[in-house]
């Protein structure tokens, strides 16, 4: 994540957009982790995979 800036700041306010709330965060040099209501997981996913475009395959 050290090098690619803004990382955290797209994983929240692409969850925040959707209303959705983070309960806990664990981050690392590489890693960001979020704990989020269970009934939000699938919504959140398809989020996050949208906003890095890791859908288009």
């Amino acid at each position: 994540m050290a090098s690619n800036p803004g990382v955290a700041a797209t994983i929240f306010e692409t969850l925040s957009s959707e209303s959705i709330n983070i309960h806990m965060i664990s981050t690392s040099a590489i890693r960001v982790s979020c704990v989020v209501n269970k009934a939000d997981i699938e919504k959140a996913t398809n989020k996050l995979h949208q906003a890095f475009e890791l859908d288009k395959g």
